[in-house]
């Protein structure tokens, strides 16, 4: 299975939506854009049926060189996490959005 990269996903817009090839790479651009500027701004993004990107921050802590067991400050920085939404889990999982809701009640 390959990687689905920024080309096929112009590809994809170009043959289902009828946009020409440069403004189906144009509109995909726009989109990404968008979604990173967000993003730096510290807003999350949620995409319907997809899934919600955000930005989380996370505090200095310590950790450890695994080769030499020395201990390493590693500073504050900022994360980018992606939680997918349950239409795409079940997707993933081969079930159908319903299915994924009664397996999530089995499980509790």
């Amino acid at each position: 299975m390959g990687t689905l990269t920024r080309a096929n996903l112009a590809e994809a817009i170009y043959r289902q939506v009828g946009l020409s090839r440069n403004e189906s790479a144009d509109l995909l651009e726009m989109v990404l854009e968008r979604v990173s500027v967000a993003l730096e701004a510290g807003q999350s993004v949620k995409i319907s049926g997809f899934g919600t990107f955000s930005v989380r921050q996370k505090g200095r802590r310590v950790g450890r060189n695994p080769k030499t067991g020395k201990e390493v400050p590693i500073l504050p920085r900022r994360v980018l996490v992606f939680r997918p939404s349950q239409v795409l889990r079940a997707r993933v999982n081969g079930l159908s959005p319903t299915q994924d809701a009664g397996r999530a009640d089995e499980e509790e």
